[in-house]
C-alpha cells in the first residue's frame, strides 16, 4: 500500500456502500493503519444516491474534508453510472470498481473519457449465490482491499470474520455466507 489511499463509494441508500466504508475503517484500524471513514449526507431515502469515503494511511491522517481526487472509486449501483459522474477527480494511476454483470468494455463508454483501470464484479450474483438475499456491500469490500491492495488479504479476511463474529452475535447463521461472499470477490474481481 502506497502511504495513503483515499477511496470514494457511490452507492444507493440501503446498498450498503457506507457500512462496507465503515467496516473498512474498523478493519484497516485492527491492523495498525489510521483511517477515515464517513458518508455524506443530504435528503437521502432508500435508493437515493449517496456517497461514503474512506482515507487509510500508514501514518496520521490530519486531513478531514470529503475527498476531491480519490485514488479509487466503488460504484456499488452500476445504473449511477448514467447520473453521476462517478469518475470526477478520479486519479487515472488509480482505478474504478463497477458491481456490474456487464464485461469492461461494455462499461468504459459510461466513463466520461477515463483513462485509469477499470475492474469489474458481479457482486449481485454473489452475493444471492452466498447469502441467498441482494447484498452488494461485502463483495464490493473484498474487491477495493484486493484492487487497491489495502492489506493482506488473508489478513484482511480473518479480521472481517472477527467483526462479523461482533456484528453478527444474534444471527451467528449469517456470518458463512458472508465470508463466502468475500472470498469469492477476492477472486472474482477483474
Amino acid at each position: 500500500m502506497k502511504k495513503q489511499i483515499e477511496i470514494r463509494w457511490h452507492g444507493r441508500g440501503g446498498q450498503g456502500a457506507k457500512t462496507a466504508a465503515l467496516l473498512l475503517a474498523d478493519v484497516a484500524w485492527s491492523t495498525g493503519m489510521y483511517v477515515q471513514g464517513f458518508p455524506e449526507y443530504g435528503p437521502e431515502r432508500m435508493g437515493a444516491p449517496i456517497t461514503a469515503y474512506n482515507r487509510i494511511s500508514e501514518h496520521e491522517i490530519r486531513n478531514h474534508s470529503n475527498i476531491y481526487e480519490p485514488d479509487f472509486v466503488v460504484v456499488v449501483d452500476e445504473t449511477l453510472l448514467h447520473t453521476v459522474d462517478v469518475t470526477s477527480g478520479l486519479s487515472p494511476n488509480g482505478g474504478i470498481i463497477i458491481n456490474t454483470e456487464h464485461s469492461k468494455e461494455e462499461i468504459v463508454s459510461l466513463l466520461k473519457g477515463y483513462r485509469g483501470k477499470v475492474y469489474t464484479i458481479d457482486a449481485r450474483k454473489i452475493s444471492m449465490e452466498t447469502l441467498g438475499k441482494y447484498f452488494p456491500n461485502s463483495p464490493m469490500l473484498a474487491a477495493i482491499v484486493k484492487v487497491a491492495g489495502i492489506m493482506d488479504t488473508d489478513e484482511f479476511l480473518r479480521q472481517m470474520e472477527l467483526s462479523y463474529q461482533h456484528k453478527f452475535a444474534k444471527k451467528p447463521e449469517v456470518i458463512e455466507g458472508n465470508m463466502n461472499a468475500l472470498r469469492r470477490a477476492l477472486e472474482e474481481v477483474a
